[in-house]
């Protein structure tokens, strides 16, 4: 049961990764924790995400989710916005968001490209 906006948790998520806080993420991820990159099963538990991230952060400079739109349904959350690197230009892009919130915590992070087909799919205008 979520005791506050699911909205809010995928928030406080995407500020973890901002601010490249490790700890906080995993602090608001499931024990089975899956984070989903472009349709690619990245990792499926707490502790293997915890790892993606902390080589990503190592590889990839000032990267940051700027999100412009949210919107959620039920236990799950949508977003759209941009992502942006100082380092790997392909990781300057209009990118989409989805996170399943369960128990105030992020059980799926997913990471779609923002395609007309994808935006169909999530029912985000």
């Amino acid at each position: 049961m979520n005791n506050r906006d699911p909205k809010l948790t995928a928030l406080l998520f995407n500020e973890c990764i901002n601010a490249e806080d490790i700890d906080g993420m995993v602090s608001l991820m499931t024990d089975t924790h899956s984070l989903i990159c472009y349709n690619e099963i990245t990792s499926n538990n707490k502790e293997s995400s915890r790892k993606v991230w902390l080589s990503f952060f190592k590889d990839v400079k000032n990267y940051k989710n700027n999100i412009e739109r949210i919107e959620s349904r039920d236990n799950i959350v949508i977003m759209a916005g941009t992502a942006t690197c100082s380092n790997v230009e392909s990781l300057n892009l209009n990118v989409l968001w989805s996170a399943i919130i369960e128990n105030d915590k992020v059980s799926e992070w997913q990471v779609y490209e923002d395609t007309l087909e994808n935006r169909k799919r999530l029912k985000i205008g």
